[in-house]
Order: C-alpha cells, then sequence, then structure tokens
C-alpha cells in the first residue's frame, strides 16, 4: 500500500519494524531494495524499542477489535483495510493536534507535539 499510494514519491521512504523473521527474510528484504525502500529496525527485539508501531496495532486491536473476528482470511484483509482508511483519514489524533494523520503529513510545515510539564505554581481550580 505504502509503494502505491505515497504522495510524496521523490523522497526517501522507510519501512519500519521489529526483527520479526517476516522482516528479515532475504525476499522481504529483496522487495524492499527493488523500491528502495530504507529498511529501519528495532535493536533488540524490544516492543519498547517501537512504540509507535506498538500503539497503532494496540489501537487497531483495542478500538477496532481485528483480533476479534473469527473469519476468513479474505474477510480479515477488508476489517484491516477499512480500520486503516478511518485511522490514518478520519480519526483525529491528540498528538496531531487533532488532525488525521493525512492532514498532518499534508502539512508544508509540520507542529512538533511537546510535552512540557504542567504549571504546578497555578493552585486555582479550573472547569471546563
Amino acid at each position: 500500500m505504502a509503494i502505491k499510494q505515497r504522495s510524496y514519491k521523490d523522497l526517501p521512504l522507510i519501512h519500519h519494524s521489529d526483527r520479526g523473521l517476516q522482516y528479515c527474510a532475504d525476499l522481504y528484504q529483496e522487495v524492499l531494495t527493488k523500491h528502495n525502500i530504507q529498511c529501519s529496525m528495532t535493536q533488540h527485539s524490544d516492543p519498547y524499542e517501537n512504540a509507535v508501531a506498538e500503539r497503532i496495532n494496540g489501537i487497531l486491536k483495542q478500538e477496532f477489535m481485528i483480533d476479534k473476528y473469527e473469519q476468513n482470511l479474505e474477510l480479515m484483509k477488508i476489517v484491516i483495510k477499512e480500520s486503516i482508511e478511518i485511522y490514518n483519514h478520519k480519526r483525529p489524533h491528540f498528538t496531531n493536534h487533532l488532525m488525521t494523520p493525512e492532514q498532518m503529513h499534508k502539512q508544508a510545515e509540520i507542529k512538533m507535539k511537546t510535552y512540557k510539564a504542567k504549571n504546578s505554581s497555578n493552585k486555582t481550580a479550573t472547569t471546563i
């Protein structure tokens, strides 16, 4: 999907993964090389090193419940494709300033999210 749907074909594409057998396989690596895709892998197969991908996998499982359907492979492919479509194009993300990943990606200048400590000197209660 990444190869077919890329918006910026002149920019490098990086495929990040853990060190799962399927990603280390010679045939898989040949496909990456053929399409000039840079391979990036975690250092020690630690899922915490792959936090963003693991978070997305968790959301697909928890919010979209893709692992709860005991269906055939073709139906699961459809469910996963629709879930990813919603995640990337319709679901705003707090860490993206409530933009979808697609909106965040299309910005001319990306606003990075920072996580500053809250001002603990403010002792007044606030309401929403």
